[in-house]
């Protein structure tokens, strides 16, 4: 653990550089309740749905392995053990790269967050969180994390409900037009590094042509949109890491 003394940081400067990232929340989970709605959630399913799962990415692919639960089931969710398992093993691709962010920022930890906060604050860790968290100076307090974490928190949750709502309520044509926002999210994360990096590239190719491959290919049809996930996520990485390995550390 880091030794070094605090920042000195209270909740009212987390809750400061907090505002922006929350600004962002809001509008990318308007697109995300939307899509929620036009997969037979209700506003507040989908609202507990962002309240206890921080992630974009995870939560589109949780939608979708509900939503097509809900399909088959004629709107009542009733889960398999395959739905399930499905479910959690897309969460857990999907969102691995946080427990290696978790690693990097116990770094900066100050000794006042002990293993209580550590599991409550492990809760509220996405990119955005996480890089402001890790480039500030000396080590994070809890309050100063606290407070980062308030406003993104909140907007996301928000954001949803507003969707969900709005959703249910506006003509197909304009919700669909609407939801075009959570996948314009999705392109500005991969664009940038896919444009510097090489391997970077050839691992969103080779995933979206996978993900073509399997979703207009009769042979795949017996495929969730869970499992689908899962094996583009894991072919892909496999195929960018066999082709670019990175070199050990000497």
């Amino acid at each position: 653990m880091n030794t070094q003394k605090g920042t000195g940081l209270y909740y009212k400067d987390g809750l400061r550089d907090g505002i922006p990232i929350g600004l962002g929340y809001f509008s990318v989970s308007f697109g995300m309740g939307i899509l929620a709605a036009s997969k037979g959630f209700s506003a507040l399913a989908a609202l507990i749905m962002s309240a206890t799962n921080l992630t974009s990415a995870g939560q589109a692919a949780g939608i979708e392995v509900i939503g097509e639960a809900l399909l088959k089931s004629g709107g009542a969710l009733v889960f398999s053990l395959l739905t399930a398992g499905e479910l959690a093993l897309a969460q857990l691709v999907i969102n691995l790269r946080y427990s290696l962010m978790a690693v990097s920022l116990s770094q900066k930890l100050s000794p006042r967050f002990g293993s209580g906060h550590r599991f409550l604050a492990s809760a509220f860790i996405t990119d955005e969180i996480y890089a402001v968290g890790v480039t500030r100076k000396g080590d994070i307090e809890p309050r100063y994390w606290y407070g980062l974490a308030t406003v993104p928190y909140f907007s996301w949750a928000l954001g949803t409900l507003c969707g969900a709502l709005a959703g249910n309520i506006l003509p197909g044509a304009v919700g669909s037009a609407l939801g075009i926002a959570l996948y314009g999210m999705f392109l500005a994360i991969i664009v940038p590094p896919a444009r510097d990096n090489g391997a970077v590239c050839f691992a969103v190719c080779v995933a979206a042509a996978l993900s073509c491959l399997m979703f207009y290919l009769p042979f795949f049809s017996f495929l969730s949109a869970g499992f689908r996930v899962i094996i583009c996520a894991l072919a892909a990485a496999c195929a960018a890491a066999l082709r670019s390995p990175v070199e050990a550390e000497k």
